[in-house]
């Protein structure tokens, strides 16, 4: 019997976080605790938890809603009341908040962690193994994450204790690989070891690559733990917002990360540090940690406790990888097919967001080396250092599209599943001249997206509100369409850099690629994070055990997303090979080779994402499989 459980036949009231906006009075009595049955688990009678996940406990001789034929993505709107509830727009940015500081984290490092390793002494081959690290830390330690949080029976919650946790050992590690020089020069020189020494030199190295190796998994331990966090306090119904939400705060972090570059941070902050990466950390450290604070204080997890003792008793490296193998056997054929798509959709992304920067730097020095092909190799590096900020400023264009994207796109992409009804309405009320579809089904609207205003008084001008934004969606256009819309315009802008020759046309087709990544960050995520919270829903309906949680599935989500960028770089460093020429030289295009590779690789993602099963809340029935019912579209690309 667990000792965190309270003793058998005492009562205890479980914590239920209110949503404000929602909140209305219930006139049963508050759930508690009853006798534990012979395992010494709570019963399920016991556990009749209020959750935008859960709806009141049934008794033996009521109908399920599964045995009843109730959709799947139904089966999470009712309270206790038995209507329907949604989480408000403010309590979904808070949600989302703490991704905003770990976008920063992640810009942090790879926009400056280069140079910054490279003024250690550096040389570039090992900077290009050093890199590997974040990849195969990705493909570990995110899934290893993911089942250990699954399995955290800690009273703040399962997510909370590694994302504290994570959070905290990424601000050590930025500040330590920031002050790395005067770390172990400080430490050495009390043995007076001289400072300019190859020892010290070979010393700082090693030094910085360990701490960014501890980074890397701190990093991907942070983020492991809030994906999850997301998934697990979103309402089915509500996840499309939460990831768009999601994309929003990843946009507006990638914009503040990008345009720090622009900016003399010592000159501004002196008292953060003389260099720009000392100062950046700091910023980092702040922006991480306050974010973090923020999502862990004012949203409140379920107690993990009330769920039993967890199902995976041992996490040995064995126990671990039979595990993984285990639940990749048993993931959903919808997130399966997910998979298969990020996995072709990140060998197209990977060579583009490391290597754009590059490809538009060569086309600005392009012109100098032709005229000028004697330069000296100082300035081939000053000509490269101008070349570099041209290329960063078309990374934040490229943000600032990607930003303006995830705004709009909510407004125009029909929501998988549909909103609940208001409780004052009436059935006339909302079906009455409300958008349709082609077909006559009227458009679900997004249960979040009238709360971006505030509602009028009455019913008559939210009902005019309702349908303005209702009538911004284009009918045909689903969460699956756009994501194919957005593969076909990405490999369409990699193919046109055969005919790019200028660095502004080059950053026009930067920004334009910005729609492309922010259905990239939006809707691998929605689909996966719905079809998650649909499966946990019915599992703590009908009292069943769902092995696998969030933790687990986005851990091997994460695996689809890091395996292709090893690959990528492998094969980019063969084409590298093949085509470069040497620096100082014009006319070398062996990035836009890569990047071209991308654009075949998203063209394989756009196919393979047409084979995605069509789920929304206009769909019918087509069949159950497991007693589930699947929902399919009336139509199909």
């Amino acid at each position: 019997m667990d000792s965190r459980l309270p003793p058998q036949g005492l009562t205890k009231e479980l914590p239920f976080q209110h949503d404000q906006e929602t909140e209305r009075p219930h006139t049963e009595a508050p759930p508690r605790y009853s006798k534990s049955d012979s395992r010494g688990k709570p019963s399920l009678d016991s556990l009749n938890e209020a959750s935008p996940l859960l709806s009141p406990q049934r008794r033996d001789d009521d109908e399920s809603p599964i045995a009843s034929g109730t959709p799947a993505d139904e089966l999470d709107y009712l309270d206790g009341e038995g209507q329907a509830k949604s989480k408000s727009h403010w309590y979904l940015f808070v949600l989302t908040l703490s991704l905003g500081g770990l976008q920063i984290a992640w810009a942090t490092e790879i926009s400056n962690g280069s140079p910054y390793l490279l003024s250690l002494g550096m040389s570039k081959s090992i900077l290009a193994i050093v890199w590997i690290i974040g990849p195969l830390s990705g493909v570990i330690v995110q899934p290893y994450i993911g089942i250990r949080s699954d399995n955290c029976r800690n009273r703040f919650g399962k997510r909370k204790p590694f994302m504290v946790g994570g959070a905290t050992a990424t601000l050590i590690s930025f500040l330590a690989l920031a002050w790395t020089r005067e770390i172990v020069h400080g430490f050495l020189g009390l043995f007076g070891a001289d400072p300019e020494s190859q020892f010290v030199k070979v010393t700082s190295i090693c030094f910085a690559i360990g701490w960014l190796c501890i980074l890397d998994v701190a990093i991907n331990t942070v983020q492991a733990g809030i994906r999850a966090f997301i998934v697990d306090n979103a309402p089915t119904h509500q996840q499309e917002d939460a990831n768009a939400w999601a994309g929003v705060i990843l946009g507006i972090g990638s914009v503040l990360g990008y345009l720090s570059g622009y900016v003399n941070l010592p000159k501004i902050l002196p008292f953060f540090g003389n260099t720009q990466f000392k100062v950046l950390s700091v910023i980092t450290c702040i922006a991480l940690g306050g974010t973090i604070l923020i999502s862990c204080v004012f949203v409140t997890e379920r107690d993990p406790r009330h769920d039993g003792p967890p199902p995976t008793k041992e996490i040995g490296v064995i126990a671990f990888f039979k595990e993984m193998y285990r639940s990749a056997r048993r993931l959903s054929p919808q997130i399966r097919k997910v998979c298969e798509v990020q996995f072709f959709n990140w060998i197209g992304w990977f060579p583009f967001l490391f290597y754009i920067t590059t490809y538009i730097g060569q086309l600005h020095v392009n012109p100098i080396f032709r005229a000028n092909p004697d330069m000296s190799p100082a300035e081939v590096d000053e000509a490269w250092e101008s070349a570099t900020r041209v290329g960063s400023f078309a990374l934040l264009i490229f943000a600032i599209s990607s930003f303006s994207s995830n705004m709009l796109l909510p407004f125009l992409v029909v929501p998988t599943y549909r909103a609940p009804p208001s409780r004052k309405s009436t059935p006339a009320h909302r079906s009455g001249n409300q958008p349709t579809t082609p077909s006559g089904t009227p458009l679900p609207m997004s249960a979040s997206m009238t709360s971006f205003f505030p509602p009028p008084p009455d019913e008559a001008s939210h009902s005019r509100v309702t349908r303005l934004l209702s009538s911004a969606q284009i009918p045909w256009l689903t969460l699956r369409r756009a994501w194919i819309l957005a593969h076909l315009l990405f490999a369409l802008c990699m193919g046109l850099t055969f005919f790019i020759t200028t660095p502004l046309a080059a950053t026009i087709l930067t920004g334009v690629v910005g729609l492309s990544w922010a259905l990239s960050l939006w809707a691998p995520f929605a689909l996966i994070s719905a079809e998650i919270s649909k499966h946990d829903a019915q599992a703590r309906k009908t009292g069943g055990n769902n092995d696998d949680q969030a933790g687990v599935v986005l851990g091997l989500h994460n695996v689809a997303i890091s395996a292709p960028q090893i690959l990528a770089t492998l094969v980019s460093s063969a084409i590298f090979r093949i085509a470069q020429k040497p620096r100082g030289e014009p006319g070398d295009d062996s990035v836009g080779w890569v990047m071209r590779f991308g654009g075949v690789a998203a063209l394989v993602a756009a196919y393979m994402t047409t084979r995605l099963r069509e789920e929304g809340a206009g769909g019918e029935a087509k069949g159950k499989k497991n007693g589930i019912v699947e929902r399919r579209g009336s139509e199909s690309v």
